[in-house]
């Protein structure tokens, strides 16, 4: 079954890769890892069980007081040593990226230097995550410091196989914890060589344990009482059930769900601009991203603007170079973005401007979707509403701002927004009303750079009101002890005393 061309995933527990645990009479079981680009199998990954997620946790749990006991100094130490490694690694770690999820090489390179962010922010952790103190009347003095929370759960998408795991990893370990890490069954790869470089930088271990597999272990994670938090990245229907499933065991937990982002054109924004910007927001990771803005709202017919949009749409071309557009994911991708160009096409005055259903047929070996802009006309078409997670941007012509403004709040997500404007009013007066955590001008994919956390709202993120990267982070994965001290004056006291 398995050959060297198609290795088989192996699970990180206590420093070691080891095979999962064969449950009963059965043998361990497997699934086919394809690469979007050619469909061909690439690898299989264990679907590992609540047996294997016991495993991992008690050996994170058994690492804890050692770890946790260490200064966060000494923690930070090791961070750097794994910052020097993921520099010398990144182009490997960026040609894995492009194999197993199909981004150019640009585009998984700068996903890894964006992952290194958060880890050179993790180093900093030493000078940020100090306590506070003060006399707050004679003689009695309070003071609280950081406390880790213990053994951690992070599920990750498959989007982004080294930047998502890097938003917790780098901060929750710093912070004195020890996780387990589910990484997306469709992108494995990227993760096992991740673990082998915190081992090469002296992280001990059990500090960082690696389970592969699909729903079994993330429920799993969730259940074991020796997991105190639990972060998750991934669609808004399965977020809110990982939130819920985590309230009702009174577990700390941050799920962030999906995405619809909305941009609005001002009719003075600079067009040159503003349409790089809007096919770079819409198409730049094949659209695989959430915070890839796929509704573009002119206020007035902005003829000019939609046809420079189309112009470079049509400009773009299928591969895995710098400036060019990758597949999604799997077939089952296809099929979703396809139906909803297909549905807004039976729409009634919807128009396909540019259309990238072509590339399916003229790249049948692999899971191809071209850009696609569609001009709308009835505020009610599917396209505007659902996240469809794919290089499709759809375009609306309202009236007047506050119409704008009216389409994104009514927006159940709450992920991103942005404004196009050479304006700086006109630009505060939308910042101050959209109903999205994270906001652009003139910035499409807005993606806050720490100590500024990653976190939209609504139906865009679950859970405790933490955001998951910088400050956010820190807060997520530790908890306040506060002490409150006073000293009874000694009785005949010397400068001995």
């Amino acid at each position: 079954m398995f050959t060297e061309d198609q290795p088989r995933i192996r699970n990180w527990i206590n420093g070691q890769f080891v095979d999962p645990v064969a449950t009963g009479a059965t043998t361990q079981q497997y699934l086919a890892v394809t690469s979007p680009y050619n469909a061909k199998v690439i690898g299989h990954v264990p679907l590992s069980t609540a047996e294997d997620v016991n495993q991992a946790v008690a050996a994170a749990q058994a690492a804890f007081p050692a770890w946790s006991n260490r200064t966060i100094k000494d923690r930070a130490a090791i961070l750097i040593r794994f910052h020097s490694l993921l520099t010398k690694h990144a182009n490997q770690l960026a040609e894995m990226v492009v194999l197993e999820h199909g981004k150019n090489k640009a585009e998984a390179l700068a996903s890894v230097l964006k992952g290194q962010e958060t880890v050179e922010y993790a180093l900093s952790l030493p000078q940020v995550a100090q306590g506070k103190m003060l006399e707050v009347s004679r003689g009695i003095t309070c003071y609280d410091t950081r406390v880790p929370l213990g053994v951690v759960a992070s599920v990750v998408p498959f989007n982004f196989p080294v930047m998502v795991p890097m938003w917790t990893l780098p901060i929750a370990i710093a912070m004195g914890n020890t996780m387990v890490l589910k990484p997306s069954e469709k992108v494995p790869f990227t993760m096992t060589k991740i673990v082998e470089l915190l081992k090469e930088a002296g992280l001990p271990d059990g500090v960082v344990n690696l389970i592969n597999g699909t729903a079994e272990p993330v429920n799993a994670l969730i259940d074991h009482p020796d997991v105190k938090a639990v972060t998750f990245v991934g669609t808004s229907h399965i977020a809110e059930m990982v939130s819920q499933r985590c309230h009702r065991l009174n577990k700390r937990v941050l799920a962030l769900g999906g995405a619809k982002n909305h941009m609005i054109s001002a009719p003075d924004c600079n067009i040159e601009m503003t349409s790089t910007d809007v096919v770079n927001s819409y198409s730049g990771c094949s659209g695989q991203r959430c915070m890839a803005a796929t509704v573009l709202l002119t206020i007035g017919h902005q003829q000019e603007l939609i046809d420079k949009i189309v112009a470079k749409s049509e400009a773009l071309r299928a591969g895995s170079h710098a400036g060019e557009v990758g597949p999604v994911i799997d077939r089952a991708s296809v099929e979703k973005i396809t139906r909803y160009i297909n549905e807004a096409e039976s729409s009634a005055g919807a128009r396909i401007l540019v259309d990238g259903r072509p590339w399916t047929k003229e790249h049948q070996e692999g899971f191809w979707v071209g850009p696609t802009v569609i001009l709308h006309t009835n505020k009610e078409d599917a396209a505007l509403h659902d996240e469809i997670f794919g290089p499709v941007l759809s375009i609306l012509a309202v009236e007047a701002a506050e119409e704008a403004l009216a389409i994104e709040n009514a927006n159940p997500y709450g992920n991103a927004a942005c404004i196009y404007t050479n304006s700086g009013a006109t630009a505060d007066y939308f910042i101050k009303r959209f109903s999205a955590g994270m906001c652009g001008v003139n910035i499409g994919v807005a993606v806050p750079r720490e100590p500024f956390s990653f976190g939209g709202w609504n139906k865009s993120r679950f859970g405790n009101h933490c955001d998951i990267t910088g400050d956010g982070g820190v807060e997520f994965f530790s908890t306040r002890r506060k002490v409150t001290t006073k000293w009874v004056p000694q009785e005949n006291a010397s400068w001995m005393s």
